[in-house]
């Protein structure tokens, strides 16, 4: 089936046609014509106001499965990518058994060569993610794993965090970690401040992101290796990151779109949706994060996508679960986030920089090469819905809700997906 996408403009950095619109005829899997005519095709695409890039990549979602099929197993996590705009995800090993054995690695991998949405897996940095014991990275990496991760969970132990990255430089190997400091969060409920204190909950400080960060930039200063930080919330940690960054050390970092977009305000109804870790902070964090955006100190967005059923989100809110389900709605987030940053980095921080970051191939569209596209329409208005929800989930604050961007179209392994 020939399908043409007429007039998106191209974002493909390397590529001859990067930043201009043209159309673009994909057949048989590929890429096959790219110029200004209307090639002949089965079905045609009016894109005109679009983004066509190389195929999305989250860089560290929540599946599941194996183990908590009933929030999220691989099959619902793949058509809630794909309806998000997302070719590729990368999964965190928290699972149960959780991903640290070879097994494990090969079944979440073992589909992706037929798969639209490729599947990638990072396995855990110490046993069972309890910072007691490192787990046996080289053979993990050389059976698939791309990064090392304990990730809803800090690497605390500073000794085996040391050891990790002195270990993972053996074969150039990526360190991913949630800064925070457990005990300076234990019982945490939100973020530590004036509204925290007015609902009577117990806060999450912004130092127990801080310290850990600090601490552990102080640690890939000493031993050398690479370093990821991921889903960071507070100014001071972006802050740090820049300075480190200046400084020559191998680190970059991620933000959740929705990080910067809400603040810890929305958690005045005591709703659960909004119950997250990091949690919703203030508004100069997120004007800090929009400029960390602005000027590269900030390398990926991500989904932060974390389903929980609802035994862990409809009770009382100090019971309940962190977390939201994101993939589906990321499109939209990224379409408010591109009133303030410009859309272009904002599509480089979620396709180039993830790939590069995990010295993964990046794709180039150009003629006669495999398609894996995403295209993207900041201006779609849709709703997010029960019905158009793909997810095992529901832990969604913007259920219901009519919502302005959205991924019209993903191609990839020959497979496609496309809005109607």
């Amino acid at each position: 089936m020939k399908i043409l996408i007429q007039s998106p403009k191209i974002i493909s950095p390397g590529s001859a046609h990067h930043l201009k619109k043209k159309n673009v005829l994909i057949a048989n899997g590929k890429v096959a014509e790219i110029g200004e005519k209307n090639f002949s095709a089965d079905r045609s695409i009016d894109a005109d106001g679009m983004f066509l890039s190389m195929g999305w990549f989250d860089l560290g979602c929540f599946v599941g499965d194996p183990g908590f099929e009933q929030k999220e197993d691989l099959l619902s996590l793949s058509k809630a990518a794909a309806a998000g705009g997302f070719t590729e995800v990368a999964v965190l090993p928290n699972t149960q058994p959780s991903i640290q054995t070879k097994n494990e690695i090969a079944y979440v991998t073992q589909h992706n060569d037929t798969r639209l949405v490729r599947i990638h897996a990072l396995a855990h940095v110490t046993k069972g993610g309890k910072g007691e014991e490192l787990t046996e990275m080289i053979d993990l990496h050389m059976a698939g794993a791309i990064a090392f991760t304990d990730g809803l969970k800090p690497v605390w132990h500073t000794d085996l965090f040391l050891k990790a990255l002195q270990y993972l430089q053996k074969f150039d190997g990526l360190l991913v970690d949630h800064p925070e400091d457990i005990w300076l969060n234990l019982f945490g409920q939100m973020h530590e401040g004036e509204m925290s204190t007015t609902l009577g909950l117990k806060g999450m400080p912004r130092i127990a992101e801080e310290v850990a960060a600090r601490k552990n930039l102080e640690l890939l200063g000493y031993a050398g290796g690479r370093l990821h930080f991921s889903r960071l919330s507070t100014g001071k940690s972006i802050e740090m990151v820049r300075t480190a960054k200046k400084k020559g050390l191998h680190i970059s970092c991620d933000v959740a779109a929705y990080q910067p977009l809400m603040d810890d305000g929305y958690l005045a109804d005591f709703d659960t949706h909004y119950k997250l870790n990091p949690p919703l902070r203030e508004r100069v964090d997120n004007e800090a994060i929009i400029k960390g955006l602005s000027d590269g100190t900030i390398d990926v967005l991500v989904s932060g996508h974390l389903p929980q059923d609802d035994e862990g989100k409809q009770v009382e809110f100090d019971h309940a679960e962190f977390g939201l389900i994101n993939l589906q709605t990321f499109a939209s987030q990224v379409a408010s986030l591109a009133k303030s940053v410009d859309v272009e980095d904002l599509i480089h921080k979620v396709t180039v920089a993830p790939r590069q970051i995990l010295k993964l191939d990046v794709p180039v569209i150009e003629e006669d090469t495999k398609a894996n596209l995403t295209l993207f329409d900041p201006n779609a208005e849709w709703t997010f819905d029960g019905t158009s929800n793909l997810s095992k989930s529901k832990n969604s604050p913007w259920l219901g809700s009519v919502l302005k961007g959205k991924a019209v179209a993903v191609f990839n392994n020959g497979k496609m997906k496309i809005e109607e």
